[in-house]
């Protein structure tokens, strides 16, 4: 277990403590001597850490992470009850969107106010590499009787790791002077700011700091000396005595006895261009209608394998003949089992739709003209395959990028349709007159219907942090990915709208998957 950001109880006879030994980073407590280690908080997902006693000694304040569409996220500051619970939220996130670091609370002396750390700066999108030679992060202090925050302490080169002092006259923090992190204190009653010392390591004020901007610092009991980290060591710096550049600070000598176990680092003997290998990255593996073959997509290339048979003598082959410059990507098999359509692509000719003959062979092209296509997928009755033509830019050609959305095309060849703008991953479930789409609505990832004009469109489900939705042939069930595993439910019949979650809700939730899961299809029979 990964273990840190110790934290005495006030009357010393207990330590709180992040750890992972519970599978993520949560509050624990335990004796002084290490006995009866005790989980406080039970997260699975808003990890916390950075916890700090009240002062009575009945609760304990900690940071908890959320994560927005990126990993990056930001803080709430909760409250926790030694004996247990989920907590009370105390400072709420400015928003679901924001991405601006706020955590690293403690308590006051008086046990009325908590203070944090808040990234200041304007918008709610995070930026690596910010300025710390602005007013980056503020102290910031929350009323417990009235919720009000108010800044304490701010200013140029940002202001970090509060530490208040145990007679509640005076506050430590970290604040950035030319470039370098220094340990300051500021008179709570005068508002007077000053140096103590000027050799800390660097903070993180530019970067991601989940937990923290700069490592745990506390006062001595009598409020006259900080006891802190910097370079490798522990030190003590007497706040009354000594100058600016931490003249009168000395190192707090301390030796741990520990064994750790160093293994020998392997060096395998790797041929870098063999001529057969085994390829580890196999994608859109789908399953034929009779359930006898599979299609998939590696090294660019769609490859076929006969399921019945069995042993290590049974390969893959090659599908398509033709172009080996062509990427063929997403193949899709028509529910009768006679063909499969897939995306082709080069980067000097762009994409097309294809079909091919289940057997394989030669395959040909069913859209007229190129461009950068994704998803496609037959209708029940095979006869209209819509797909996906989004955006080029940046790493592929701008061309064959206009009037980008969802798109049928008839099974024969013709001109494609446009159904609608917005939405991806477009897919049939029983009928041939409507289609499926995943769209985005706010948070939150819904799966939607329309008829093949873009019409008539019903909203079937939505959830937080949900990937995909993958309809079944029949109609009847919905599969959805989410935190890596899948997941089935009930598609709820008609146009009430029911929120999804792994834990279940309105219709119960089924986890098909072991240790994760991509690419998800259905079997033809919509049974597996």
């Amino acid at each position: 277990a990964y273990e840190h950001q110790p934290r005495f109880s006030p009357d010393g006879k207990r330590i709180a403590f992040v750890s992972d030994r519970g599978g993520g980073d949560n509050v624990w407590i335990m004796n002084l001597d290490g006995t009866d280690k005790r989980q406080l908080t039970k997260e699975d997902f808003r990890l916390l850490n950075q916890p700090s006693w009240s002062p009575d000694g009945r609760f304990i304040v900690a940071k908890k992470h959320f994560t927005t569409g990126r990993s990056l996220g930001t803080g709430e500051v909760w409250l926790y009850h030694v004996s247990g619970g989920s907590g009370v939220q105390l400072v709420k996130r400015a928003s679901e969107v924001v991405q601006k670091e706020l955590g690293e609370p403690i308590y006051a002396p008086d046990g009325k106010h908590i203070y944090y750390t808040r990234n200041v700066t304007p918008g709610p999108i995070f930026e690596y590499a910010q300025n710390s030679r602005t007013d980056l992060f503020n102290i910031e202090r929350y009323d417990i009787d009235t919720g009000e925050v108010t800044t304490a302490v701010s200013g140029v080169g940002g202001s970090v790791r509060p530490t208040p002092a145990p007679d509640g006259k005076r506050i430590a923090f970290v604040r950035r002077v030319h470039n370098r992190s220094t340990l300051w204190v500021k008179d709570l009653a005068s508002g007077e700011e000053r140096q103590v010392y000027g050799a800390l390591d660097q903070d993180v004020q530019e970067t991601w700091a989940v937990t923290g901007v700069y490592p745990n610092m506390a006062w001595t009991p009598d409020s006259k000396s900080l006891v802190f980290w910097a370079g490798g060591k522990i030190n003590r710096v007497p706040i009354d005595r000594g100058g600016a550049d931490g003249s009168g600070a000395a190192v707090v000598p301390f030796r741990v006895n520990d064994t750790r176990v160093v293994i020998d680092a392997t060096h395998p003997q790797i041929d870098v261009a063999p001529d057969r290998f085994t390829t580890r990255m196999p994608r859109w593996a789908s399953v034929s209608p009779d359930g006898r073959t599979v299609v998939f997509e590696t090294l660019g290339k769609l490859w076929v394998k006969d399921m019945s048979a069995s042993g290590s003598g049974v390969t893959a082959r090659r599908l398509i003949k033709g172009d080996e410059a062509e990427m063929e990507l997403w193949p899709t098999w028509s529910r009768d089992g006679r063909s499969i359509a897939f995306v082709g692509w080069t980067d000097a000719g762009l994409g097309h739709v294809r079909t091919v003959a289940a057997g394989g062979g030669t395959a040909r092209n069913v859209t007229t003209s190129a461009g950068h296509y994704a998803r496609p997928k037959f209708s029940p009755d095979g006869k209209t395959i819509v797909f996906e033509s989004g955006r080029g830019g940046g790493l592929t050609a701008a061309r064959g990028s206009e009037n980008p959305g969802v798109y049928r095309v008839a099974t024969s060849g013709g001109a494609p349709v446009r159904i609608t703008k917005d939405g991806s991953e477009p897919q049939f479930g029983a009928r041939n007159d409507r289609i499926f789409l995943v769209a985005q609505e706010k948070d939150k990832r819904q799966l939607v219907s329309t008829d093949l004009n873009g019409e008539a469109k019903h909203v079937h489900a939505s959830g937080d942090l949900v990937n995909d939705y993958i309809v079944s042939p029949s109609g009847e069930y919905v599969a959805f990915r989410q935190n890596y595993q899948a997941f089935v439910m009930p598609l709820m019949p008609g146009t009430q709208a029911v929120d999804v979650d792994k834990k279940g809700g309105a219709l119960p939730a089924t986890q098909v998957s072991g240790d994760g899961a991509d690419f998800i299809n259905w079997s033809n029979d919509g049974k597996r």
